[in-house]
């Protein structure tokens, strides 16, 4: 499906766009060719002249601060912004959210357990970890710590003991140092399917740098000849990206659970999706990622899946964590994810992963192979 180019009309077209939207907009049309990921794309990308544009888009906003389900669809259409459809800038961008400072790798000291690096920490966090001497063993202080790692006591030797230990460390250094406390254990692997170390606080799996494993699956509907994405809004109670735009379904991969077992239970929790619908979820590869903010290391792989819905169901969420959901035309999806920033970053991976699937980015478009390969920037292990 191609998008023909049309003229943006300010009045009666976006009325009231929110400061979030300008904000995204302003990002979008001012980005200019970038290099994520140096050792491995080879794409650069001309920019083009969009101020008149925005300007136009600016002098409709209003002073209203949250998005709504309105501003949603008003910068989703293909009449509101004049749009090359094979431009791929905007969906760029949002790999580059997921890939911040990746420069700084060398101020994090590698977590070691069994000869297997397992994570990293950084050295200003390490120095909360450093009194917990039967927990955590350090290089010396006057070593060189380039290339130095740190470990667990050697007298923590069963994952029981490990998880305990660690644990107890965390509710130690609370809600001060490590925020969000879930009471959630993700383990502690070297790879997907390896040996189990220990198990560890969702909240903290950052700060210790370990593999974070979840599922995510795009739900859709087939209505005269045309694919519709159903998209969530998070709730505004949320801890972490409240108030913005997810995929139907999604949640992180606890601690002995299988992956097509949590799509099943995150579907009836999440969107009130039966097992008798959620069962036939299709499983279509995954998508990594490697995040630094301060002291975090976001180490992530999301195994994608696909589930075509029946156009009568309509998602109910049961946990309080959605908003509420609406049932958008794919193109016009993509067009929220170019445009905007309204999706929390790891969801614009996973819907981009779905347009290649699905035909909607095409080999034509200029930089096709490098974004395609740019949605496995993890250590997809």
């Amino acid at each position: 499906m191609r998008i023909e180019p049309a003229r943006m009309a300010c009045s009666g077209g976006i009325p009231q766009l929110s400061h979030r939207l300008i904000d995204s907009l302003a990002f979008r049309f001012t980005a200019k060719a970038f290099r994520a990921f140096p050792k491995a794309l080879t794409t650069s990308f001309p920019v083009r002249s969009t101020q008149q544009a925005f300007h136009k888009v600016l002098t409709c906003a209003s002073d209203d601060d949250v998005f709504t389900w309105d501003d949603v669809v008003r910068i989703s259409k293909p009449e509101t912004l004049s749009d090359d459809p094979s431009d791929l800038r905007g969906y760029w961008e949002k790999i580059k959210i997921c890939n911040r400072r990746l420069e700084s790798q060398s101020e994090f000291l590698s977590f070691v357990i069994e000869d297997q690096i397992v994570g990293y920490i950084h050295k200003g966090f390490a120095e909360n970890l450093r009194s917990f001497k039967d927990v955590f063993t350090f290089p010396p202080e006057n070593s060189n710590s380039n290339g130095s790692s740190i470990t667990l006591h050697s007298s923590l030797s069963t994952d029981e003991d490990r998880t305990g230990a660690v644990g107890d460390v965390i509710k130690s250094l609370g809600e001060e140092h490590i925020p969000g406390i879930r009471n959630e254990l993700y383990p502690v692997t070297s790879s997907f399917g390896a040996s189990i170390f220990f198990s560890l606080e969702r909240a903290a799996a950052p700060y210790f740098g370990i593999k974070a494993y979840g599922v995510q699956m795009n739900g859709y509907v087939e209505k005269d000849g045309k694919k519709f994405l159903w998209i969530g809004k998070r709730s505004q109670q949320k801890t972490t990206y409240p108030g913005m735009l997810d995929q139907l379904v999604a949640g992180g991969l606890p601690h002995g659970v299988a992956c097509g077992d949590n799509v099943v239970k995150e579907c009836e929790e999440e969107a009130g999706i039966p097992s008798s619908i959620s069962s036939v979820a299709i499983p279509v590869g995954a998508v990594s990622y490697m995040d630094i903010d301060g002291y975090r290391f976001k180490r992530d792989v999301l195994f994608c899946y696909d589930l075509k819905l029946p156009e009568s169901f309509t998602p109910k969420n049961q946990d309080g964590e959605v908003e509420s959901f609406k049932l958008i035309p794919v193109m016009d999806v993509a067009n929220i994810i170019q445009r905007t920033q309204f999706f929390k970053p790891n969801c614009s991976l996973v819907i981009i992963d779905f347009l290649f699937r699905h035909g909607y980015i095409r080999p034509e478009c200029f930089g096709y192979l490098d974004l395609l390969q740019s949605l496995r920037s993890g250590d997809c292990s």
